[in-house]
């Protein structure tokens, strides 16, 4: 099993350009499925979860062939319906291929999704929303079979902005008979980037990125070429990793909008911060302040996926933080972990209360999760003494690619056994 060995008080300093995004390639490489042409796509990340989902598409008849962060996906083919436990059981975004194989064969067999236990992530919207277009699906033996002569174009009302749920809906809503409505859509920026892909290949989807999403079913594709968004969990992780170490680094290949929630709160714990074009540029030369509240909330309030990394930072601000998990049930496994190196954090439910130490020192911590996994490895850099993380093959590669290089080009002292 592969750890990282980490030895800490490394200032990190220097420039790097940021990795494109898994929560955006993810559902486009779903989507390649629906046209059964060809697709080109750009700066995808060498990340575990991709490889999953590439090995699940040639599983079920693609071609793919990846070089150089570049996918190209044949989905000329007759594809197989059943999707492969396995795989399904190992990536929870595995899930939208449902709504890809309803749009391109009208039906589609797949188990209940695994991924990071982080909590209950119930699939009942993804499943009410499919049955409200006409679906008819079973669940056994932890199997659910979809299938349908056509989906009809109708108005949803989301019971919450589920990511998964709208993506799956916009996916097989793009070959409905008529007009298909999302309300309370998830705004996130990867719903954007899947609805470029969408429209790119010849699909007619418009209000991505607010709450009401339309798809108007269309019945021909073309091949697409597409180039996937930056990743803003990475940046905001490699952002955390400057505040912590007080460091000096430049994030180019992003998209500024997307990083204001995280940088609001670095810049209020005494970061400098200053925005460019394409690129980002965070020194922090000071003490760091503990920040008072921080509650995580659909986009664009401030990620889930970035609370444990701020955690980590906010162990050895000075002074008290409260933390406020509301997205996810059981997204705190890394207290326990931090807490081994030193830090002072207490959880009543969904709160968690960390008070500022003056240092961490090193220790043995176990990664429970993809971003408490990359929040230990943020311990680890300012830590004294050396840290060691284990499951990193089976959590932290699942969304990044090959953090321990890009640590170690600004400067820290990691690496993995």
């Amino acid at each position: 099993m592969d750890r990282y060995v980490i030895n800490g008080g490394h200032r990190l300093e220097g420039e790097i350009k940021v990795d494109g995004s898994k929560n955006s390639v993810l559902p486009v490489l779903a989507a390649t499925i629906i046209s059964g042409k060809e697709s080109v796509i750009h700066n995808v990340p060498e990340l575990k979860d991709v490889d999953l989902l590439i090995g699940l598409l040639r599983t079920i008849g693609c071609k793919c062939f990846f070089e150089n962060n570049t996918l190209i996906v044949k989905s000329n083919s007759q594809l197989e319906t059943y999707i492969p436990e396995k795989p399904v059981r190992e990536m929870r975004s595995s899930i939208i291929l449902m709504g890809s194989m309803l749009a391109r064969h009208g039906q589609v067999k797949i188990s209940y999704p695994g991924g990071c236990e982080i909590g209950p992530r119930p699939i009942d919207i993804h499943l009410s929303g499919l049955r409200r277009m006409g679906a008819k699906i079973t669940e056994a033996h932890g199997y659910i079979n979809c299938e349908c002569d056509k989906l009809k174009g109708v108005e949803i009302n989301l019971d919450y902005p589920s990511v998964g749920a709208t993506e799956n809906i916009m996916l097989a809503a793009t070959t409905a008979e008529g007009v298909t409505i999302i309300q309370n859509a998830a705004k996130e920026p990867e719903i954007i980037d899947l609805q470029n892909f969408l429209n790119g290949m010849g699909a007619k989807i418009s209000g991505a990125g607010s709450s009401t999403v339309k798809i108007e079913g269309v019945n021909e594709f073309h091949d697409v070429e597409h180039t996937v968004i930056p990743d803003r969990i990475v940046a905001g992780t490699l952002m955390a990793a400057a505040a912590i170490t007080g460091g000096n680094i430049v994030l180019n290949n992003i998209i500024i909008e997307h990083l204001k929630s995280v940088s609001s709160k670095l810049s209020e714990s005494g970061c400098i911060i200053a925005e460019y074009q394409n690129s980002l540029h965070i020194q922090c030369n000071r003490k760091l302040k503990a920040v008072e509240v921080i509650k995580t909330l659909p986009y664009p309030g401030f990620a889930t996926d970035m609370q444990a990394q701020m955690m980590a930072v906010m162990t050895v601000a000075k002074g008290t933080s409260i933390f406020i998990e509301t997205v996810f049930e059981s997204r705190y496994k890394h207290v326990e972990e931090l807490m081994k190196m030193g830090a002072s954090i207490k959880v009543d439910g969904r709160t968690a209360i960390v008070r500022g130490v003056k240092k961490l020192t090193g220790a043995e911590v176990k990664a429970g999760d993809l971003r408490g996994g990359a929040a230990l490895v943020l311990a680890g850099l300012v830590a004294e003494g050396t840290t060691m993380v284990d499951n990193v093959k089976l959590h932290i590669d699942r969304g990044y690619d090959k953090l321990e290089n890009k640590l170690a080009r600004l400067g820290a002292d990691i690496h993995r056994v």
